[in-house]
């Protein structure tokens, strides 16, 4: 097969998917961006970058744009067939059902089997289930006409970034790759070499590389569903949760984590089950997942018995990102608080500074009708954006109650306005 690494393609244009491409073509690398959201095709074709808060992605693409690196499309089909190197970063979440969901994963790679390329690297990046690269990708691939390993070399390598800070991330933490042969292997680590900074380290197939990413994201997530039991028992017995951890974290061995109001992002809530799919007696996996998903529940409860019960009172929440000072919702710890809270009875508001009105309606919550807004009986911060550090707790008229989700506050200020402060495990 072709030792060709260039042009390259990336198959999927999100927070990850563009600085990837940035990335690549960084190291003077052609790339061709594809993504099936035309509004945000033109955009980065025009030289824009859609991802304000991902730092360092816009100059990267301003440059890579200037010197001709870098382009965009739609046509993932005309892309591929002059493409010599297929990396593919789709979104693979959850249906209703809590079940992997591959509907964008089957079409991206239905656009690309028949166009494909002899002698072409295809590399996984998605996070998936352990066996999809050789039992769910590579057959569709395959009916395009081209074999896997004879005539295409196929791998899998995990993106292991963090919003915000993707492009430190593929600086910083070492690229493992597997794919379906050794000599698929050896591709992707020639291309990985090449187009990052970063250690590449290959792994004996691509199921190992994939279990990888399942096995680092599902300590993350036991790891937090510990935090927020022994802050359900710090509450219980009259400790700080946050002060214990600190000191128990200053033995070497001691790792915890943080506690609170739930667990969000593309990740933690969603590879734990990922992993359950082919390992079903799993326990802890599952516990853990129970566990942080359940924390909105616990966190509107105390809420309640602060307040005397929440019908009729209105709950202000703060911040509808997963975590501060990004604009990404993905499986936000809002939603179920916002569902918790009303089921109890209470009138619920949402606020974000990275999210428009409109984009709060569109997700089904309700923003206020101004900031701080008229009156509300409670603030929950599930978010500390940066913009939330300064606000006064006295500027919150009637509220009575503030509701530290993220053990992020200082008590002091809030109960010198004469609120009342809770935490989650304080």
């Amino acid at each position: 097969m072709s030792e060709d690494l260039s042009p390259a393609a990336v198959i999927g244009l999100g927070r990850i998917g563009l600085p990837l491409a940035a990335q690549f073509a960084s190291k003077g690398l052609p790339v061709a961006g594809c993504d099936i959201d035309a509004a945000l095709v033109a955009r980065v074709a025009a030289g824009a970058c859609p991802y304000e808060d991902e730092d360092g992605l816009e100059p990267l693409l301003k440059t890579a744009h200037d010197a001709g690196l870098f382009s965009a499309t739609t046509d993932t089909a005309a892309t591929v067939a002059e493409s010599a190197v297929i990396v593919i970063i789709v979104p693979v979440g959850l249906t209703a059902e809590q079940r992997p969901d591959f509907s964008a994963l089957d079409a991206a790679a239905r656009a690309i089997a028949p166009r494909l390329r002899r002698g072409s690297l295809v590399v996984l990046e998605t996070t998936v289930p352990v066996g999809t690269t050789r039992r769910r990708l590579g057959p569709l691939l395959e009916a395009g006409g081209l074999k896997a390993g004879r005539d295409f070399a196929l791998a899998y390598s995990p993106e292991r970034v963090y919003v915000g800070r993707v492009l430190a991330d593929l600086r910083r933490y070492p690229k493992i790759v597997g794919g379906i042969d050794a000599e698929s292997t050896r591709r992707a680590v020639t291309f990985y070499q090449r187009a990052l900074d970063a250690t590449v380290t290959p792994v004996a197939s691509c199921e190992t590389a994939e279990f990888v990413k399942l096995a680092e994201t599902t300590y993350r997530d036991v790891n937090i569903a510990l935090a927020n039991e022994l802050a359900r028992a710090a509450d219980d017995l009259g400790v700080d949760v946050t002060e214990a951890i600190a000191a128990a974290n200053s033995q070497p061995f001691s790792h915890i984590h943080q506690p609170g109001v739930g667990v969000g992002g593309h990740c933690i809530p969603v590879y734990p089950r990922f992993l359950l799919e082919n390992a079903p007696a799993m326990s802890l996996p599952r516990t853990a997942r129970e566990t942080n998903d359940g924390m909105a529940g616990y966190a509107a409860e105390k809420l309640s018995r602060a307040l005397g019960g929440l019908s009729g009172k209105t709950v202000l929440i703060l911040g509808l990102s997963y975590r501060p000072n990004v604009k990404e919702a993905a499986y936000s710890s809002t939603f179920a608080l916002a569902r918790e809270l009303s089921a109890a009875g209470a009138r619920v508001l949402v606020h974000d500074p990275y999210f428009s009105d409109a984009e709060v309606r569109a997700l089904g919550l309700q923003p206020p009708p101004a900031f701080p807004p008229p009156q509300v009986d409670a603030v929950v911060v599930q978010a500390l954006h940066d913009q939330y550090r300064g606000l006064d707790p006295a500027s919150f008229r009637g509220c009575s109650v503030v509701l530290d989700g993220r053990n992020a506050l200082r008590r002091e200020p809030i109960e010198a306005a004469g609120l009342r402060y809770l935490g989650i495990g304080r």
